[in-house]
C-alpha cells in the first residue's frame, strides 16, 4: 500500500482533488482532509517509529559530561568599551 503505484495514485488523486477545489467543485475542508489523509497514510510508519522511539528513551537515560574549555570562547572587553560609538554620524 506504499508502494510506487500506490504513489503514484496519491500524487494523481492530490493533484485532482487540488484542481476542484480551485474550481470550486469541493469545499476546501473536505479537500484537506484528502491531503491530510494522504500524509497521515504516507507517513505512518515514520510516525510510529518517533513514537516507539520516545517511549524506548522515556525511562531515563546516560547523562554525557563534556569536559570544559581550557580557553574562554571570547576575550573580555576592555572598561571603556562602547558598543554604540560611531553607530551613527551627524551631517
Amino acid at each position: 500500500m506504499l508502494g510506487p503505484l500506490a504513489t503514484v495514485v496519491a500524487v494523481i488523486a492530490i493533484a485532482l482533488v487540488g484542481f476542484a477545489m480551485l474550481s470550486g467543485r469541493i469545499d476546501w475542508r473536505r479537500g484537506l482532509m484528502a491531503v491530510a489523509g494522504c500524509f497521515l497514510l504516507f507517513g505512518a510508519p515514520a510516525i510510529v517509529a518517533g513514537l516507539l522511539g520516545s517511549r524506548e528513551w522515556s525511562g531515563g537515560g546516560a547523562v554525557v559530561a563534556t569536559a570544559p574549555a581550557t580557553e574562554p570562547i571570547a576575550k573580555p572587553l576592555p572598561e571603556n568599551y562602547d558598543p554604540y560609538a560611531g553607530a551613527s554620524l551627524i551631517r
